[in-house]
């Protein structure tokens, strides 16, 4: 059965813009890089309800895929990079696993 995880990232308020640069120069490219977008549904920033906000979602097929894709990117230095460069503009990070429900569509 699939898991999905949904991570939201909290911006400090005013460094939307130097985290959306920091994704677009060096986060993104990495993710691609690396091949890891395989794993993604989507980026996406909040516009009502919890403000300053990005949050991604992604696929695996099940918990020890999840864990070896994130060991693997932890390991990759041009994503570790990124990782420096956008940490010191994220107030919190929440994580949710997720299992797809019995019913209605799933990506």
């Amino acid at each position: 059965m699939a898991l999905y995880e949904l991570r939201t990232y909290q911006v400090y308020v005013g460094k939307m813009k130097d985290a959306v640069a920091a994704y677009n120069d060096y986060g993104w490219p990495a993710i691609q890089k690396g091949g890891f977008d395989s794993k993604l549904v989507g980026y996406f920033t909040s516009d009502t309800g919890g403000l300053h906000q990005i949050v991604h979602l992604w696929k695996f097929d099940d918990y020890n895929d999840r864990r070896q894709h994130w060991d693997t990117m932890f390991q990759d230095p041009a994503f570790m990079e990124f990782a420096g460069k956008i940490r010191p503009l994220l107030m919190t990070q929440h994580n949710q696993l997720l299992h797809a429900s019995p019913w209605g569509p799933h990506p």
